[in-house]
């Protein structure tokens, strides 16, 4: 049997601990002067070598923005997304040894308004970006989140992509290329050129303040009711990142741009990834996690910062002077467990801190996951996707499933509620004011209120009266609605108080797409199906 005074115990007691008096790991010679992992110790110069070396290796590996190609950059001030810029930054200079062959603009999403900061914080936050992006040189653009009440409907259609990226189309881009004059595309955005000064004056009101600072009041109050409607904060950050991808994905068809770049992290990726699940985003996690994200079609959404620990990006922005700015988001100063995604973070870098190997593991299981594509929809069909993220519509399974199950149990528990508030006596209709027309739309309103207490269409119009009678564009109720979503968004829509809160974008697409499925039920005995027209060719 083991015993506790046996003579290798003060040995196991007495195990060394790494320093930084030791030798670079790679050079053998420099002094480290930090340790990445256990036994990973790097001097300066190596260490940024090996940064700069990942980067480039994960953009080469992959191949997906071609050369000549107009890349966005969302940068938020955050110590990744600024360590991105640094990188693109170090790429494109003439020291280079492999320049990168995109050419880059720069994005910011103004996102005080959904947690509450005054304009003078939300102002100190976009003139201390402006200044860190007026010195790279790129073209950028300041976006208040309040813009998303002016979007078009065409946001949320998904674009079919020209071509795949394939190796040989990436050879012959970058033949071509060079046959047009190399890297003279890639120095152009370091020279003051009217490009540049006609996107820096459009972002600039008449007094010289950027415009994201001073949004309209009517969008500011719109913003405020549409955050105080969301109950949860699990939801409020899950439609926050919604919205803030509905504006990059709009600036970047508006301003030319086929690729994003999103600076992710190994670590943040692997929050994300736990929380997806929690938030039954399972199907979605190798768009919402993978190195490429073609869910929008026409514009790609690319992570080339998901090697990267956030240790190893902390220590490079502080070994190299990589400025980058704080802004407060909705869970700054927030509890452990005020959130889902808030929960999952505290638990993943207090297990990092214990067992060092716990974000490389889930990431590389992320690595390995990938979508499913079914046969019997086509990506360019609106009806096989999410309304608000676009991805492929997990809610169209067997009976004999979990999410039937729990459909059931939900029908069940609102029959239980509904009947155990019952009143005494049912109201009378309300009698016609508008005409044959008025009646029937009086008819719906009390139908699909009934019972839930919440008034006109599940809680009233914005005016207060009812919503059949207005005018301007507004959202079907929730089952209607939910109809048009995946599990996920489901599941954030349930924790909103009222959904016409939401833009008028989506309600515009939602009313799109209800109509067109209508429409496919009325002619749908004169389809054919995929399975009979399959077979037609066979006998031919």
């Amino acid at each position: 049997m083991c015993q506790v005074d046996e003579e290798y115990n003060a040995l196991l007691e007495s195990r060394s601990l790494p320093g930084v008096s030791r030798k670079c790991m790679k050079c053998k010679e420099g002094t480290a002067v930090l340790i990445i992992r256990a036994g990973d110790a790097f001097c300066r110069g190596c260490f940024k070598e090996y940064f700069i070396h990942k980067f480039r290796a994960m953009l080469g590996k992959n191949r997906v923005i071609f050369p000549g190609e107009r890349v966005l950059l969302a940068v938020s001030g955050g110590l990744a997304s600024s360590s991105m810029l640094a990188q693109v930054q170090e790429g494109l200079s003439r020291d280079a040894h492999k320049k990168l062959r995109f050419v880059p603009g720069l994005i910011y999403v103004d996102e005080g308004g959904a947690s509450g900061q005054s304009l003078d914080e939300r102002q100190r936050a976009v003139t201390q970006l402006e200044h860190l992006f007026q010195t790279t040189g790129f073209p950028y653009h300041i976006v208040a989140l309040e813009e998303v009440f002016t979007l078009p409907t065409s946001v949320l259609e998904a674009v079919s992509a020209i071509s795949e990226s394939s190796a040989s189309s990436y050879k012959t881009a970058v033949d071509q290329f060079i046959q047009n004059g190399g890297d003279s595309v890639g120095l152009r955005t370091q020279e003051p050129d009217s490009s540049l000064a006609d996107a820096v004056a459009q972002l600039r009101t008449h007094d010289g303040q950027p415009s994201s600072c001073i949004p309209p009041a009517d969008q500011s109050q719109a913003l405020e009711r549409l955050f105080a409607s969301v109950k949860t904060l699990t939801a409020k950050e899950d439609l926050l990142q919604t919205l803030r991808h509905h504006l990059i994905l709009h600036t970047a068809r508006q301003r030319g741009y086929s690729k994003v770049m999103l600076g992710e992290s190994c670590t943040r990726l692997a929050i994300k990834l736990l929380s997806s699940i929690s938030l039954g985003r399972g199907a979605a996690l190798a768009m919402d996690t993978g190195f490429a994200d073609s869910r929008f079609g026409d514009v790609v959404i690319v992570r080339p910062m998901r090697d990267y620990s956030s240790k190893e990006i902390a220590f490079y922005n502080r070994l190299f002077s990589v400025p980058s700015t704080f802004t407060p988001g909705l869970d700054t100063k927030t509890s452990d467990k005020a959130s889902i995604q808030r929960l999952t973070e505290s638990f993943v870098t207090k297990l990092q801190a214990d067992f060092p190997s716990t974000v490389s593991t889930i990431y590389r299981t992320s690595e390995k996951l990938q979508t499913a594509r079914s046969g019997q929809t086509s990506d360019a069909d609106p009806a096989s996707k999410c309304l608000l993220c676009l991805c492929a519509l997990d809610t169209a399974v067997e009976e004999a499933s979990a999410f039937s199950a729990t459909l059931l149990s939900e029908r069940l528990s609102q029959g239980i509620k509904a009947a155990g508030s019952s009143p005494p006596a049912p109201a009378p209709a309300p009698a016609p004011v508008l005409g044959s027309d008025s009646g029937s739309a009086g008819q719906s309103c009390s139908s699909s209120a009934g019972g839930s207490g919440d008034g006109c269409c599940g809680g009233g119009g914005r005016g207060g009266g009812c919503c059949c009678s207005s005018s301007s564009v507004r959202l079907p109720v929730n089952s209607d609605l939910k109809s048009l979503l995946c599990y996920s968004c489901r599941l954030t829509i349930k924790d909103m108080t009222s959904v016409d809160t939401l833009p008028s974008y989506i309600g515009s697409e939602a009313e799109r797409r209800k109509r067109r499925l209508e429409m496919r039920k009325e002619i749908s005995e004169f389809l054919l199906d995929e399975d009979e027209d399959g077979d037609d060719e066979q006998l031919c």
